[in-house]
């Protein structure tokens, strides 16, 4: 790859570059779009599947996936790979928080060939398919065969047959029927469907297209170090060049976050490396996933896809009209977006003096006794995220919004009935977990206010101030599944969702090991001289596609895909890891990522943990074992 790379850069800027996929990582390089006259299907063959609706498309960020090369026999397989590709994406912070935010559709499009060009290699066939997706950057010889292209034009097609999506408030999202490792990103990420990694492509390429976050590799091409940055301070908002003293003393990069333990394993610090170079640059944490395939968003990155996300939608989805001025005789309303993992906040002000409304979405004007004369009220929604610390991203546009009305005392509200109904609310038509917030809005009359009731399992739920939106995660559910009951007052209006509070249910399947060991109150040994495999299995009752994830040591928590070369594999630990093709997985201990990582064996026991995340958001509750490597006899 080193004597392509000149070639690669004045491709990207053809194509405008973006990020390229190298192996299991992600980095700068082309566009995963090319321009290629291809053979997309016409419009009328492709059908639009709503894999999760959360509200109007204008209104929402829509992840839109595509298929190539799957024939009409194999779209069943499209669907799965998707499913896999979501519930990944949704086992990870901030998607996890903020999936009601997003509508994720996908665009069927029976192909007239399987499998997409030059896969596995320059010297495989061509396939007739849609997007004219193809490994080596689109059968290039100057290219990589990791490079999976996609016709751009043929993609932006597609997705405009989703209704309500542009280019401003989409990702797309290019699925290859391959389970050949590859991939790219930019303005539109592609993966292949079925490789043990491909599902992990998708939330970095988000952090890159959506976030604007940069590759915290130490390494341009794979297994050759990337030397020492000797750049001015990188504009990138985890890259810096400062120490962890003068970040503190500046009060610059990611200061507040220092000292904490990493979402992603280790401790948010200086971390050595990043931006393609060894030495001279420094990142938050040892792995993130913006450096390594499987771990998560570390608080840093975390922080800007929250604001990222958020920017992509509007806090207030609706109010009273503010365009003229209203009378005191009324009630005021607005109608938030409603996280999936809190509650947003509304603080009411009239003529700048806080009002008593316990976060209500609504306020009667006619129980303040406002004085002759024309008042300013304001309501503010602001998103309390524990994800956020920098004030500028708080106050910003993305999470947080206010609303202003005039009001004339000598106004009169005309009367018009309104019909206390609901106007939208949590999908009922499948489970929600227990550490979800459930909403019903409902209808706004200007004379009164509808207000809403819950139940859990017949008996009546406290839900004082914003009656609107439901915390589960408040109420400590215990484990089975439970009835959730939303009722507008004095009507027979009611909603009702079934509560999943049981978690997946996960095992694990280790080779054969020297011995194993039985202590009471401990939790069981298994000694090794050597390599040993973990196989995972996850099931839950609801079905759908259930992400195992497991930590080594409190390191942070990995997510289980197989073995890179082989998603039906065991994971493989070794004394030092195992590197395919430039990359090191599987070494017992602290992970090496690259060849030059410390491989020094880390002999002695360590603690292995698993858990699962289900389709609902539940996370199980952590398993553990023991793993002692024995020191070879000399």
């Amino acid at each position: 790859m080193v004597s392509h790379g000149a070639r690669l850069r004045r491709t990207a800027a053809l194509l405008g570059a973006a990020s390229l996929l190298w192996g299991g990582l992600l980095g700068a390089g082309p566009s995963a779009a090319r321009e290629h006259p291809g053979s997309a299907a016409p419009a009328g063959a492709s059908a639009v599947v709503p894999v999760q609706t959360t509200g109007p498309a204008e209104r929402r960020f829509n992840l839109v996936f595509l298929g190539d090369g799957y024939t009409a026999e194999e779209l069943p397989k499209f669907r799965a790979d998707v499913d896999k590709h979501v519930k990944v994406l949704w086992s990870i912070e901030p998607f996890a928080s903020y999936r009601s935010y997003i509508n994720v559709w996908a665009v069927q499009t029976a192909s007239p060939e399987s499998g997409v060009d030059c896969d596995p290699g320059l010297d495989a066939p061509r396939r007739d398919t849609p997007l004219d997706m193809g490994f080596w950057g689109g059968c290039n010889p100057g290219s990589v065969q990791r490079l999976l292209s996609v016709d751009g034009a043929a993609a932006s097609a597609q997705a405009d047959l989703v209704p309500g999506t542009t280019s401003a408030n989409r990702q797309i999202v290019a699925l290859a029927n391959s389970a050949t490792y590859g991939g790219a990103g930019g303005t539109y990420a592609t993966a292949s469907g079925t490789n043990a990694l491909s599902s992990l492509i998708t939330p970095h390429e988000i952090g890159h297209s959506l976030g604007g976050l940069q590759d915290e590799y130490d390494y341009y091409n794979r297994g050759v170090a990337g030397g020492t940055y000797t750049g001015g301070e990188p504009s990138s908002a985890h890259h810096t060049v400062l120490t962890e003293q003068q970040m503190r003393d500046q009060r610059a990069k990611w200061w507040r976050w220092l000292g904490e333990e990493s979402e992603a394993g280790g401790v948010i610090g200086r971390h050595e490396g990043g931006l393609y170079s060894t030495k001279g640059v420094g990142r938050p944490s040892r792995h993130s996933l913006m450096k390594t395939l499987g771990y998560a968003f570390d608080q840093v990155g975390r922080e800007v896809m929250v604001r990222a996300i958020a920017a992509k939608v509007n806090l207030v989805q609706g109010h009273t009209p503010a365009a003229a001025p209203i009378g005191a005789d009324r009630t005021v309303w607005v109608e938030t977006l409603h996280p999936l993992g809190g509650e947003l906040d509304v603080v009411w002000r009239l003529d700048g003096r806080t009002l008593a409304t316990g976060g209500s979405r609504t306020v009667d004007l006619r129980r303040l006794s406002l004085a002759p004369g024309v008042h300013t009220l304001t309501a503010t929604v602001t998103d309390p995220t524990p994800f956020v610390r920098d004030p500028a991203v708080r106050g910003s546009a993305a999470l947080t919004r206010t609303v202003s009305w005039t009001v004339n005392t000598r106004l009169t509200t005309r009367p018009e009935p309104v019909v206390a109904r609901f106007t939208g609310h949590t999908a009922t038509d499948a489970p929600v977990g227990a550490r979800s917030v459930v909403y019903a809005d409902t209808t706004h009359p200007a004379d009164r206010t509808y207000a809403v009731r819950w139940w859990l399992d017949g008996e009546p739920v406290a839900n004082p101030g914003n009656d609107r939106d439901l915390d589960l995660s408040a109420l400590g559910l215990r484990r089975g599944t439970h009835t959730l009951t939303a009722r507008i007052a004095g009507t027979d209006q009611e909603l009702r969702w079934t509560v999943d509070a049981t978690p997946a249910t996960a095992a694990h399947e280790l080779s054969r090991p020297l011995r194993t060991v039985y202590v009471p109150g401990r939790p069981v040994e298994y000694v090794y001289d050597g390599a040993f495999t973990m196989r995972l299995t996850a099931r839950d009752e609801g079905g759908g596609h259930v992400v195992a994830q497991f930590r080594v040591d409190g390191d942070g928590w990995y997510t289980y895909y197989g073995w890179p070369t082989d998603a039906d594999a065991p994971f493989r630990f070794t004394p030092g890891g195992t590197e395919i093709d430039g990359l090191v997985y599987g070494k017992l201990g602290t992970p090496r990522v690259v060849p030059w990582d410390d491989a020094t064996p880390e002999y002695g026991t360590h603690t292995v943990e698993y858990r699962t995340i289900d389709p609902a958001g539940n996370i199980g509750p952590a398993r553990t074992f023991l793993v002692t490597l024995e020191r070879p006899a000399s």
